[in-house]
């Protein structure tokens, strides 16, 4: 079984209570997900089952859309309504002045990561270094945030925003950031996943979902080959003679290969047997002459 499945997290799963259960409903080990959500949060969470967890890394590098709601006056320990209140300050509920404060994240920007958050810092966890009262020096991180749309506002102290942005963006940071323009402080109250690469909120399925297809033998009705997944990359197809090389994971010259698209140096292509069996991504070269190399083998 190979494939990915786009699962609605609920609130109160962690990414690895999601696959915990995805494992235990398939009764398959192979089985990962594409990128942390937080047990409050909810929303698009792809989850790779066999070969197609080869996938993870590039389904995680995608772009990625969120909606959330942004509380102002309070800020918390974590960021978010998970922790404690740190500070309450009055808020001037001035549109306009939310309006400027949020254009004033967009693009690309420096984040200072949150204590309560899993990267690690000299092999252990910060938010571990948080639960021990521990605030340790963090490294900014550049992110970039493509757009936000305010979708209402939500007096006396809230408003509503569809966020597009890069991986890595720690959308309660950016919460609390706006907050820090207005003066006012702030916190994510809310937050759903609406996209992350291809994979959209209308398409996902939750666990209970899930459940309920395998009980019925209709599991691959929600299982995307990895074809499907990568039908945004342009698609090579090797000759017959030139497969040896293919699954040996060597060079392919033009000649020994067509695609439909016109292709440049640096893209990074589905590549395909004469059968049309999925092998691998490929990124296209140029020395002398244009050449595919293995950038990811699938098989």
């Amino acid at each position: 079984m190979d494939g990915i499945i786009n699962i609605y997290k609920e609130k109160g799963f962690t990414s690895h209570d999601v696959v915990a259960v995805v494992r235990g409903v398939l009764h398959t080990k192979k089985v990962g997900h594409t990128g942390t959500l937080d047990p409050d949060a909810e929303g698009v969470l792809p989850i790779c089952i066999g070969k197609a967890t080869k996938l993870s890394d590039m389904i995680m590098d995608g772009k990625k859309s969120y909606r959330t709601v942004v509380h102002l006056g309070m800020t918390t320990t974590t960021e978010d309504a998970s922790g404690e209140v740190v500070t309450e300050s009055p808020v001037d509920f001035d549109e306009e002045k939310i309006k400027e404060a949020v254009s004033r994240c967009v693009g690309t920007i420096k984040q200072i990561p949150p204590m309560y958050s899993a990267i690690k810092v000299n092999g252990k966890k910060l938010y571990e270094l948080a639960r021990e009262g521990k605030e340790i020096e963090r490294k900014a991180r550049t992110v970039t945030i493509y757009g936000i749309t305010i979708r209402r506002f939500l007096p006396p102290n809230r408003f509503e925003m569809d966020v597009d942005c890069s991986k890595g963006t720690y959308i309660r940071t950016l919460c609390s950031d706006i907050g820090k323009i207005l003066g006012c402080g702030a916190h994510m109250a809310e937050l759903l996943r609406t996209k992350t690469g291809a994979f959209v909120l209308d398409d996902a399925v939750k666990l209970s979902e899930l459940k309920a297809l395998v009980q019925e033998g209709k599991e691959e009705s929600v299982i995307l080959s990895m074809e499907q997944a990568l039908q945004s990359y342009p698609r090579i197809t090797v000759s017959k003679k030139a497969e040896k090389m293919l699954y040996n994971g060597g060079k392919i010259f033009a000649p020994q290969y067509r695609c439909e698209e016109e292709l440049s140096a640096g893209t990074v292509a589905a590549v395909f047997d004469s059968q049309g069996h999925l092998v691998g991504l490929y990124e296209v070269r140029k020395e002398e002459n244009f050449f595919i190399k293995p950038f990811k083998m699938l098989i």
